[in-house]
């Protein structure tokens, strides 16, 4: 692995993701440069198929989304094979796989939710859209876990849900640009009830019931974030102190946009600076608080089962 790729990692978290990155400085050193690697081919993956720039803007791309997502499973599959690839992204990738014995099956799934967004998918029903926050998050979720050194398929199953949670939290927050670029996440079931159409949700004069379904999308994260809570013991020391830092970090972006309501997309809800060292303060006695529990339980059987793999 060339300092070249590590660089590339650094700055792909850095610029594609202010508060897991602000979270990922309290990993230790070498636990951090391959959570980097590894948010950077994911990051990577996500603005081939969006189009994008680590996460901003929109382009034509090159060929049409199908046809980009095609060559990503082929440049990943290659990697995952050993192959010497030219892109630092699938470098990173094939680096922490190999050390962290990561199986391609992970990584595939992570493409298969790129899949649904391609294809301009939209979900019935809660359960269908975690099904695809399974794919784009929760799979990354237990990769992570895994460079922490988790192996244990309990503590995987926090490291989904808390996957999970961000990615709904996530979707509340780009309910409006999302919309605005012909991504639909809500349940049409959801919008239904609302009586909003698909096709007009961005309009105005529908904030208001959006900002009723981002209160549910927020309130049904709250399980998965408790969920994931559980599985802090089982994690060294500074990796809990990250995860729960950047728990508190995205659990806040949820929280923000339910109580500006209507007002929650005129601009995009962040946390500031001063939040941030707030909650790396209580994430470290979220942290230590942990070690005094026991092992980790079985979670919930009535949340969202993940796929086994």
């Amino acid at each position: 692995m060339t300092d070249a790729t590590q660089a590339y990692a650094d700055q792909a978290i850095a610029r594609g993701s202010q508060s897991f990155a602000a979270a990922s400085r309290l990993f230790d050193e070498a636990t951090r440069r391959d959570v980097a690697k590894l948010y950077a081919w994911c990051r990577y993956c996500d603005d081939v198929v969006d189009g994008q720039v680590l996460g901003h803007g929109q382009s034509a791309g090159v060929g049409d989304p199908q046809e980009r997502l095609t060559a990503l499973r082929r440049s990943t599959s290659a990697a995952l094979s050993g192959e010497t690839s030219d892109h630092p992204a699938f470098a990173a990738l094939a680096e922490v796989a190999h050390r962290y014995g990561i199986v391609p099956a992970l990584p595939a799934a992570h493409l298969d939710g790129f899949q649904a967004d391609a294809e301009g998918k939209c979900y019935q029903t809660l359960d269908d859209l975690l099904g695809y926050c399974y794919g784009v998050a929760g799979v990354v979720g237990i990769m992570m876990a895994q460079i922490m050194g988790v192996r244990d398929p309990l503590v995987l199953d926090r490291a989904c849900d808390l996957g999970l949670a961000f990615q709904l939290t996530n979707i509340a927050r780009d309910i409006v640009e999302d919309a605005e670029n012909d991504r639909v996440y809500l349940p049409l079931s959801w919008l239904a009830e609302e009586g909003i159409a698909s096709e007009t949700m961005a309009a105005p004069q529908h904030r208001a019931g959006l900002a009723r379904l981002a209160e549910r999308l927020v309130a049904a994260a709250e399980p998965f974030y408790a969920s994931a809570q559980q599985g802090l013991p089982a994690l060294p020391l500074r990796a809990a102190w990250a995860i729960a830092t950047a728990l508190l970090v995205y659990r806040a972006i949820g929280l923000k946009v339910v109580a500006k309501r209507e007002a929650a997309w005129d601009i995009r809800v962040r946390t500031t600076k001063r939040d941030k060292i707030g909650f790396t303060a209580r994430g470290a006695a979220m942290a230590v608080g942990s070690r005094r529990g026991g092992g980790t339980s079985p979670r919930s059987p009535d949340l969202w089962q993940r796929p086994l793999i």
